[in-house]
């Protein structure tokens, strides 16, 4: 039976044998931005100081991590957090898994988003995977795609509800000129509340997004929507085998995610933001291979993990997406750029 993708992605991936929830974890099958550790686990704990130094420094510092996966970010931000600033983290991942065994006893694990924090929180490639409606346009204006959950094939189902069309005539608006069966959109409804209710569980502090997105006068005409299974792209079949993934309309959660917070945001790209907090892909000088093996080979590992956060066809196209709650507006929160 034919249902919309919503609905589809909610069960396929967040249900009792969700994609997510069950198995070894998206590490299993693809990689993001906080696999690349400790590189990011580096850049987001010069953010944190310079958070800490606005907040005025206070007992104890959230770090919560949403759609957290298996928790390899927060366990990277242990073993990198100077001493005095470790003592006083407070380290929250909230994910629909269960607790992993290894998982370091210092990092809470909840299903829900906590309330009152005060610090840091992000979400590192979680947008893309909250579950949304596509549409597809035609003469009578857009229609949902349903889509069968065990064989992915697609069909056309009613007009969108209002709320739909009035977001996608702001933010998905169709190309002048271009009608056909091929255009679609991805109605990012459910992404900008989801993005809007994390900014407002911040009291004080910064909510950060990290993810592959696109702008308004940049869509898609076909949209985004895919899988991923064991390392490989795949047909985006809901069920339950593989990720399901979309692009972010990274404009459109901003926005929602500024009016939750009452204060501007700041919208760079991923190369720009870990360059500016002093990652870069820079190999090490030559001669230290002569005079320190050990420390250039490291120094080579860190070097191409930063390139690979910083490649602008890569993950460096990734946006990151900055939300001071309660900061002074005057505040840069990220360095000049390099």
């Amino acid at each position: 039976m034919a249902i919309g993708w919503a609905a589809a992605m909610s069960t396929a991936l967040y249900g009792d044998d969700g994609f997510f929830v069950t198995g070894a974890g998206p590490a299993a099958h693809f990689r993001t931005s906080a696999h690349v550790v400790p590189v990011l686990g580096t850049a987001v704990v010069r953010l944190l100081e310079r958070l800490d130094r606005a907040l005025g420094h206070p007992d104890p510092l959230d770090v919560v991590d949403v759609g957290a996966g298996r928790g390899e970010l927060l366990t990277s931000l242990i073993r990198l957090v100077p001493p005095g600033l470790a003592a006083r983290l407070r380290l929250t991942a909230v994910e629909l898994a269960p607790r992993p065994g290894e998982l370091p006893e210092t990092i809470g694990w909840r299903a829900d988003l906590p309330t009152g924090v005060v610090g840091l929180l992000l979400g590192t490639e979680w947008l893309d995977n909250v579950p949304l409606e596509v549409a597809q346009a035609g003469p009578a204006g857009w229609r949902r795609v349903l889509v069968d959950p065990a064989t992915g094939a697609e069909s056309v189902g009613d007009a969108v509800d209002a709320a739909e069309r009035e977001w996608l005539d702001r933010w998905w608006p169709t190309p002048v000129g271009i009608d056909g069966p091929g255009v679609r959109a991805e109605i990012g409804l459910p992404r900008d509340a989801a993005w809007a209710t994390a900014v407002a569980v911040v009291d004080r502090g910064l909510a950060l997004a990290v993810d592959y997105g696109h702008l308004r006068q940049t869509r898609p005409v076909d949209g985004t929507l895919t899988g991923f299974r064991a390392g490989r792209q795949v047909p985006p079949v809901p069920d339950g085998s593989c990720d399901l993934t979309a692009h972010v309309s990274i404009d459109s959660v901003a926005a929602a995610g500024s009016t939750a917070a009452g204060s501007p945001y700041t919208l760079v790209s991923q190369r720009d933001a870990v360059r500016a907090l002093g990652v870069d892909g820079r190999r090490p000088p030559l001669a230290l291979a002569s005079t320190d093996p050990a420390g250039y080979v490291h120094a080579l590992a860190r070097a191409s993990a930063a390139a690979e956060l910083g490649d602008p066809a890569g993950l460096g196209g990734h946006w990151w997406l900055l939300q001071p709650v309660g900061l002074d507006p005057s505040t840069p929160l990220l360095p000049p750029g390099r």
